[in-house]
């Protein structure tokens, strides 16, 4: 796992951090490493999200659970909002030692109870209303069928409803969605081997987002996204570290959408980062600073590089209690000024403490306010 990953997750995101190590005890570093991989994009796609904003999250087997709750870490499990299973029913063969696999996941979260939603709609048959309601049509003195349907969300009372408003009105979607993956023969196929179909964005788009807003695909390579977006008449942006990605964007933008040849000259496409307007803050709402913070000049170093500075300045005393330790893995890199106050990573904010000073300290203390409580309970060394 990459040091500055495993710093920023520990330092601004604990929960997160708590996610990673419990997959890499039940599954090992290679899923950890993943996580932490992955974990930091979706926190940086969690601070840029607006309040109306959605996140889907694509996943299989392998990795489900593990990403439901880094996602939960992430966005809180109040914002959960659905667990879709994308059906693309196919992969029939016969398997010896488990159930044919054929769905994967995705999960649906919001940032906010502000976020947008219109629900997708699918045709009724009068033939599947009949079967669904398992009920008698009647038939009204002009002719008109009509059968009972509930009455909604919160009324228990089932009301009558003619037949033909009913499919005018279309057929609320679940969240079991049967569409097939691409075919090998499909002209929406780029080779692309985790390629997704454009019905399953469309959807996405569709159900979060109104015309004009911008959606955002940091894993753009296949396009997919794009075409979709501006199918729907969205804005868009899309991220890849793949070199030919900007390519397949136009050449799919070309073929699959109404604008046609315009697209080559009408992408903005560069390869510089963006430029922050955040003051360079950690992508952590807990963050809210009343003015921007400057680190101190010198080189920047690693949670592991701080923690052997301070035992080498302190030694391996807990600087809250004074109490000695034989091993430091009884010590804990914490900040003097708490990070929600605006304190720093930077080692002239840094302290060593035991697991209880650390418990006791949470983000409420500085190191005084700590060693003050410690000596108003009797808790200090000597």
């Amino acid at each position: 796992m990459h040091p500055d990953w495993v710093d920023s997750i520990k330092d601004d995101w604990p929960k997160v951090w708590q996610a990673v190590e419990s997959a890499r005890i039940i599954s090992g570093d290679d899923m950890a490493a993943f996580l932490c991989w992955l974990g930091v994009r979706v926190i940086e796609c969690h601070r840029v999200l607006k309040p109306t904003g959605s996140f889907y999250l694509h996943c299989d087997h392998t990795a489900h659970a593990y990403l439901k709750t880094l996602m939960d870490a992430i966005f809180g499990k109040k914002n959960f909002r659905n667990e879709i299973v994308w059906d693309y029913t196919f992969r029939l063969m016969d398997l010896p030692r488990f159930f044919n696999r054929k769905h994967d996941t995705i999960l649906f979260y919001v940032k906010t109870n502000n976020a947008k939603f219109t629900m997708p709609k699918t045709e009724w048959t009068r033939e599947e209303i009949i079967r669904t309601r398992k009920q008698k049509i009647h038939v009204d003195e002009n002719g008109e069928e009509w059968i009972w349907m509930p009455g909604g969300r919160g009324n228990s009372k089932n009301k009558r409803k003619k037949i033909a408003d009913i499919i005018e009105e279309g057929k609320a979607i679940a969240d079991v969605w049967p569409i097939p993956t691409i075919s090998s023969s499909s002209k929406e196929r780029v080779g692309y081997p985790t390629q997704k179909p454009l019905a399953l964005y469309e959807r996405f788009i569709k159900a979060s987002s109104k015309e004009g807003d911008i959606v955002l695909d940091p894993f753009a390579g296949c396009a997919t996204t794009s075409v979709a977006a501006e199918r729907l008449g969205r804005r868009w942006i899309g991220i890849d570290i793949w070199d030919g990605a900007h390519k397949t964007v136009i050449g799919r933008l070309q073929g699959e959408t109404q604008a046609g040849m315009a697209w080559g000259e009408s992408v903005y496409y560069s390869t510089a980062p963006p430029v922050r307007t955040d003051d360079g803050e950690v992508a952590a709402p807990t963050l809210k600073l009343k003015r921007a913070r400057v680190e101190p000049p010198g080189p920047k170093m690693s949670r592991a590089e701080m923690m052997d500075a301070l035992i080498e300045d302190f030694g391996l005393v807990c600087q809250g209690c004074d109490r000695e330790f034989d091993d430091k893995r009884y010590l804990q890199l914490d900040h003097n000024t708490p990070r929600s106050d605006g304190g720093l990573n930077h080692i002239s904010n840094r302290v060593l403490l035991c697991g209880p000073c650390n418990r006791a300290k949470s983000n409420v203390y500085t190191l005084s306010g700590l060693r003050r409580l410690n000596r108003k309970n009797g808790w200090m060394a000597g």
